[in-house]
């Protein structure tokens, strides 16, 4: 039986972690990642951590205050995280139940379910009922918007890392041609039983979309992620009647809903979840129930700490994107064999700090 645990506070911190590779896409280029770290501590003195990845310089400053607000919000409340993922969403109702509000809800409650498998000595995946697992991963630290010979090159080395089977490429350059150079180089280098899904990170429109698609429909990519704006559903429905290649969404869900629209829509093939974007934890296995409703797969984006567990617990999981950003910070990263990443065996989600290097890298907000 789970102790009973209950919320004393929240410890937040914030870090810029510098990366092997900096990434560049059409929305963002990263050559440190902003981190929020989050600590729910109990007065049994059991504590849940998880992180956030705050995507602009500012973003753990604005995640912040939304996390202080929670905190003051829930002390003295039962660790129980169902009950209070519904208590911080009607709290936010005014504000919207998207955007920062979700974000920072969404890092509390992975924070409380880890405090929970703790408690219970089981690692996440144990706690939801599911077996810890080994799971197929893709390499994703790389492969930005450089030119064709550097991708190639770059390809080499990220299959090399991990003994990856599959690796991710950003798309969207100027041009068709640019795009389909940097696919035709990267293929070459690699071979044709490499998975190679692209990713055009919002970049298109509508019209450009399906050309770009088609053109692209010749050239074993797995799967085409994001071409348009990610809320377009009509869009990439439209697009996903044009294109044999299937169309990747979800990484931009906020919350379980925008799954279920999406599947309403026939936006999409796959679906990826974010776990600080579909509600944490809690929303994750509610959109991850939608998706094996309508047959649809699921691969994670990001922080594969705690994807890995969910995916385990996923009945269509699919792909973990594996990146190596939080490492740094981390006491124990992710292992990763042979291309599949291993779901932590420790209680909890596996997530700790390394506190020296926390300090090291710890920035104001």
């Amino acid at each position: 039986m789970t102790p009973q645990l209950t919320i004393h506070d929240l410890r937040i911190r914030a870090v810029s972690v510098p990366i092997a590779r900096p990434l560049v896409t059409r929305v963002v280029a990263v050559d440190r990642v902003p981190l929020l770290l989050i600590d729910v501590r109990t007065e049994e003195g059991v504590t849940g951590s998880a992180y956030l990845f705050g995507c602009l310089r500012r973003g753990p400053a604005y995640l912040a205050a939304v996390l202080r607000d929670i905190g003051e919000l829930t002390r003295g409340q039962m660790v129980a995280p169902v009950g209070l993922y519904a208590r911080v969403r009607h709290a936010f109702t005014l504000m919207g139940h998207g955007g920062i509000a979700t974000i920072a809800a969404s890092g509390f409650d992975i924070a409380c379910w880890d405090a929970l498998a703790k408690a219970a000595g089981l690692p996440l995946a144990s706690l939801l009922g599911a077996v810890p697992q080994p799971l197929k991963a893709y390499n994703s630290n790389g492969l930005g918007l450089v030119e064709a010979d550097e991708a190639a090159a770059e390809a080499e080395v990220l299959l090399g890392e991990g003994g990856f089977k599959a690796i991710k490429a950003r798309l969207g350059r100027a041009t068709l041609d640019a795009d389909l150079a940097c696919v035709r180089a990267i293929r070459a280098a690699v071979g044709a039983e490499v998975v190679l899904p692209v990713d055009f990170n919002q970049a298109l429109t509508r019209v450009e979309a399906v050309k770009r698609a088609r053109a692209l429909d010749g050239e074993g990519v797995y799967w085409i992620e994001e071409p348009v704006v990610y809320d377009d559903l009509a869009g990439c429905a439209a697009l996903r009647e044009e294109v044999a290649t299937p169309i990747q969404l979800g990484e931009n869900f906020y919350g379980p809903r925008a799954a279920a629209d999406a599947i309403a829509a026939r936006a999409c093939d796959y679906m990826m979840f974010d776990v600080m974007r579909i509600g944490g934890v809690t929303g994750w296995l509610r959109a991850a129930a939608l998706a094996d409703s309508a047959g649809i797969e699921v691969s994670s984006h990001l922080m594969p700490e705690v994807s890995a567990h969910l995916l385990a617990a996923t009945p269509t999981r699919h792909w973990l994107e594996y990146v190596d950003w939080a490492n740094p910070i981390l006491a124990e990263p992710l292992e990763v064999r042979d291309g599949y990443v291993a779901t932590p065996q420790s209680p909890g989600t596996g997530v700790a700090w390394d506190e020296d290097a926390v300090v090291r890298y710890q920035v104001q907000m």
